[in-house]
């Protein structure tokens, strides 16, 4: 449980009797463990609207691209996340985000990429953006799904800090109905009524 970034968002490692952890800063609450976390909620307005965004034209090799459509954004909120371009040219390409401008109800917010375009894009690109799954983590919700589930919380970290969620191995998952789950290895599912719980897989 730190306040300060220590390792990359997402890394990966395993203790030695085999269970697997990946890096995580967390959203606005403490984690509770036992709970299954989730990926912040999918912004499909600034982020990845139906169709896409739309973006002015970006050569092979560049590093920044101009999505000009207008969107509202905070400073470096992509950061370590992803563009990934829906419509071609250049479509089913995906870019790691360095940083991003902000921008509030307005078009020419600047990705800056972590790595240079490998197809050039045009004005008829158009292109998704993805936050990274382990930055700013949620309890899975108890109703709809608002992003991906990421793991499960085995320890107390502190709001808006990092620390490590586990996402494989023996690990104690809150059931979502007490009677459903009676043995240990039983196949789960994220439950869509109790937050932050799971239910028998069907």
């Amino acid at each position: 449980d730190s306040s300060r970034q220590l390792h990359t968002l997402g890394s990966y490692c395993e203790t030695a009797d085999g269970r697997g952890f990946r890096y995580f800063k967390n959203g606005a609450t403490a984690t509770v463990p036992g709970k299954v976390y989730a990926a912040a909620a999918w912004d499909s307005t600034n982020q990845a609207p139906v169709g896409g965004l739309e973006v002015a034209a970006a050569a092979i090799g560049d590093i920044s691209v101009t999505i000009t459509t207008s969107t509202t954004l905070a400073l470096n909120l992509l950061a370590g996340g992803y563009m990934v371009t829906d419509v071609t040219p250049g479509q089913g390409y995906i870019y790691k985000i360095a940083g991003n401008t902000a921008t509030s109800g307005a078009a020419n917010a600047v990705l800056t990429l972590a790595d240079p375009l490998i197809i050039a894009l045009t004005t008829a690109s158009n292109v998704v953006l993805v936050k990274h799954p382990y930055d700013a983590v949620i309890v899975s919700p108890g109703g709809a799904s608002t992003g991906q589930p990421v793991g499960v919380s085995t320890y107390i970290v502190t709001a808006a800090q990092y620390g490590w969620m586990q996402t494989y191995g023996a690990c104690p998952v809150l059931a979502g109905v007490a009677t459903s789950i009676s043995l240990p290895g039983v196949p789960v599912t994220v439950s869509a009524s109790t937050a932050g719980s799971v239910i028998v897989s069907t």
